[in-house]
């Protein structure tokens, strides 16, 4: 018998900061320092019970023979995959000559950070590697990928108000699926929504496939990819002329006639033509949608990711407030609720004016010699070559060898293979991170279970210490974790100190329960008013907003 089986097992709390909307609780065993199984934990009622299948094999991902354990130096071409250990003094020495010496010949725009969402977490992203590119003058990142055209909808119409919670969809008659998977993200709502069948609610999934809820669904309009915005205009028409709230949308809403005239050329019957359904099902939706009360849209992000995706977005938010569904537990809509739970900048970093690069074509930045060109790549929380769109231009411009690239993981990824030096990075279950949730209503404070694997740092622990050796640190800088939790929560002391306590916190209508629309919360527009057709999103988008 080893040692290792004689020593007992701990069953440790700790928190999941992937890029989810549902921020689980999980209980991790560990035995003599190794993680032995990972489970559901109870701090969070929203996720107790259950995790997903990813989480719960981590621990097989935390030991395996393939992490990282110590920093390492190439030695063959890039892409070749040759690499020799190197000390990490050795390796921070040489991260620091190469920056000043890109900074001394090109300026700090020849610096990009290229991240992304390897981890949700309040520490590991936005913190200390924020304010190390920021003092460096360094590119700014536009994080493109996803999201940004619901973002921007969002906002522009709402504020980003936030929405329902997800136990808030059992008090729901109808529930509307759009754009979204929740079975495979977002697991936790999938039974609140069965919950909700089983009282009588019906349910409508808008998706092109037929997933798991679409064959649960009462009525699945399997639209064909891209006709969101048609089909969304289409059932605003037909409610201004069938059934619109026409108080709600007086007392709440602006620009409500400028909204109608630009569904008027949808009826269900063009629409159902462009997006090859049959228009008895649309009249079916359209009919539903207005008799039933409370009605709950998920929006999703799937419909985004197309050329109209971001007007199509805001038609679909806006089907709540001309139906006049809110005011009501059940509801509304829910998109995401990441700004419900506000955070302050973790090191209160003013921004500056650099250069600003679009991830959708780092390809193409790579490869051009811009002013100034880009000559240090640093990727961490991400592996662009997987992700990014433009993979061939991402592979040679990550191959060019005037580009020094870094890249901190926590193993071999393909994107590290191009690297100059790569760093060992923890996983979340080696370092303290603070993460909420954005479809649940929670935040957790998480402290390691496990000490780091071999040699591995987090990334708020090496950019600090870049930031030191290259003379940038200044008096008073959060340094340690507790230092930047309290940075972030510094307008809100009483939820920071319901986290020291408890290790999680909920908003102020508590834990498992979510607002009511336009009781409990209403829109954070500067009138508090929804905008139906925001002028800002009518100038970005071409053609203006809701055009096809």
């Amino acid at each position: 018998m080893s040692s290792d089986a004689r020593q007992p097992v701990r069953v440790l709390e700790t928190a999941c900061p992937l890029d989810c909307p549902d921020n689980c609780s999980l209980e991790v065993s560990v035995q003599g320092g190794e993680v032995k199984k990972i489970d559901a934990g109870s701090r969070n009622p929203g996720t107790a019970g259950y995790i997903c299948g990813k989480v719960r094999a981590f621990d097989r991902h935390a030991s395996h023979r393939t992490r990282l354990d110590v920093p390492l130096l190439r030695k063959g071409a890039k892409g070749a995959g040759e690499f020799e250990p190197i000390s990490w003094d050795d390796a921070l020495a040489r991260i620091v000559a190469e920056i000043q010496e890109v900074t001394q010949r090109f300026g700090g725009e020849a610096i990009l950070p290229l991240y992304y969402g390897g981890s949700n977490g309040v520490l590991t992203q936005g913190s200390v590697d924020e304010r190390f590119f920021r003092r460096l003058g360094a590119s700014r990142l536009l994080t493109t990928v996803c999201a940004v055209p619901t973002g921007l909808a969002a906002g522009g119409m709402y504020g980003r108000m936030p929405g329902l919670s997800y136990a808030d969809y059992e008090h729901a008659k109808l529930i509307v699926v759009w754009g979204a998977n929740p079975s495979a993200s977002g697991i936790h709502l999938v039974p609140h929504i069965r919950r909700a069948q089983e009282k009588g609610a019906l349910l409508v999934v808008v998706d092109p496939r037929r997933t798991k809820l679409a064959k649960a669904a009462d009525l699945h309009l399997a639209l064909r990819p891209g006709t969101d915005l048609p089909l969304a205009l289409a059932l605003l028409g037909w409610l201004f002329e069938h059934g619109a709230d026409t108080t709600f949308l007086r007392e709440h809403a602006s620009q409500v006639e400028e909204l109608r005239a630009r569904t008027a050329r949808w009826s269900l019957e063009r629409a159902a033509t462009e997006c090859d359904l049959d228009p008895a099902d649309l009249e079916r939706f359209a009919r539903l949608y207005r008799d039933t009360s409370p009605a709950v849209v998920r929006c999703g992000w799937g419909l985004e990711r197309n050329r109209h995706g971001g007007s199509a977005v805001c038609a679909v938010l806006a089907l709540p407030a001309v139906a006049g569904k809110f005011g009501v537990r059940g509801g509304g809509y829910t998109l995401s609720n990441n700004a419900a739970m506000s955070l302050d900048a973790p090191v209160n970093e003013p921004e500056r004016a650099t250069r600003e690069i679009n991830m959708n074509r780092v390809g193409r930045y790579l490869l051009e010699e811009l002013d100034p060109p880009l000559r240090f790549v640093f990727v961490y929380n991400h592996n662009p070559l997987a992700t990014l769109p433009d993979q061939e231009r991402v592979r040679r411009g990550l191959a060019r060898e005037e580009i020094f690239t870094v890249v901190h993981d926590q193993v071999m990824t393909d994107t590290a293979r191009y690297a100059d030096l790569v760093l060992p990075a923890t996983t979340f279950l080696e370092h303290t991170e603070l993460s909420r949730g954005y479809g649940n209503y929670s935040m957790q404070l998480a402290e390691p279970v496990v000490r780091p694997f071999g040699q591995s740092r987090a990334n708020y622990e090496l950019f600090g210490e870049l930031i030191e050796r290259l003379g940038l640190g200044r008096e008073g800088d959060p340094v340690l974790p507790e230092q930047i939790v309290q940075g972030a929560l510094a307008d809100q002391p009483s939820l920071l100190s319901t986290l020291r306590r408890d290790r999680a916190a909920f908003p102020a209508w508590g834990a498992g329960v979510g607002p009511v629309q336009f009781v409990d919360v209403v829109p954070r527009t500067e009138d508090a008013r929804i905008h139906l057709v925001p002028a800002e999103l009518d100038r970005m988008a071409p053609g203006g907003l809701y055009s096809y």
